[in-house]
């Protein structure tokens, strides 16, 4: 398992960067938009300057905001073309007219990350189209099953077999994409975002995904444990009263 930095925010990413376990960064337009205002380039070109400082070629994930093929692609070109990042990938959200995209980037060898990715058949065929990665969304996946303001399209999709209730357990979806991945022998990678608890990370983890991208709000989480402090204390303790 890789672990991402899931956040546009400078602090953070360096936060994450200088401690050395960070594999890559994505990005997406809602977390840029949480970020103080300022052109896309040039901010951008300071998560690129920290990778460079302290992790030089490690991944980073940026996403065109475009819905519309033809600027999805002239976005992504335009991209790859400024920012001359080796490890880049261009986020494109997955979607029928999308796959056609995706297709073409990858033949102009750019890799793409399909992002926003619900289910196994959304992920395979992303794959299949040439995705490097497809990004499947866990805490979504969930919400799929009980968001209300979504009843009538799940009731048709279940009714259609669309979908059925396994589809809303993320970690039945990541281990079946897993599986397909493998039985195809597609060289595509699994990174799961949107991550809710630490839980989910090990979850996932152990569904197969091979990169997690995290908020870094779950870093310290990630790295505390109460037995620890009681055991580190007691050390500490022990050797200063030997010292004495």
């Amino acid at each position: 398992m890789k672990i991402f930095i899931d956040t546009a925010n400078l602090a953070d990413i360096e936060a994450g960067l200088k401690r050395g376990f960070a594999r890559g960064v994505t990005t997406n337009p809602s977390l840029l938009a949480k970020e103080p205002k300022t052109s896309f380039s040039t901010h951008v070109g300071k998560i690129l300057e920290l990778i460079n400082r302290y992790q030089p070629g490690i991944h980073l994930s940026i996403e065109v905001f475009s819905r519309n093929p033809a600027e999805i692609l002239r976005q992504a070109k335009e991209f790859m073309a400024e920012f001359k990042y080796p490890s880049l990938s261009i986020k494109v959200q997955v979607g029928w007219d999308e796959l056609e995209v995706i297709k073409e980037l990858s033949a102009a060898d750019i890799s793409v990350n399909c992002t926003a990715c619900m289910t196994v058949s959304q992920a395979i065929m992303a794959a299949q189209a040439g995705a490097k990665y497809v990004s499947l969304f866990s805490g979504r996946i969930r919400d799929g099953g009980t968001d209300e303001t979504v009843t009538t399209v799940r009731s048709d999709m279940l009714a259609r077999k669309v979908l059925d209730e396994k589809d809303f357990d993320p970690n039945t979806v990541i281990r079946s994409v897993r599986q397909l991945l493998d039985d195809s022998n597609l060289a595509t990678e699994i990174i799961v975002g949107s991550i809710r608890s630490v839980v989910d990370i090990r979850d996932a983890a152990l569904a197969g995904a091979h990169i997690i991208t995290i908020p870094p709000k779950f870093f310290p989480d990630m790295m505390n444990h109460y037995k620890t402090d009681q055991v580190v204390q007691q050390f500490l303790a022990d050797f200063s009263d030997w010292l004495s």
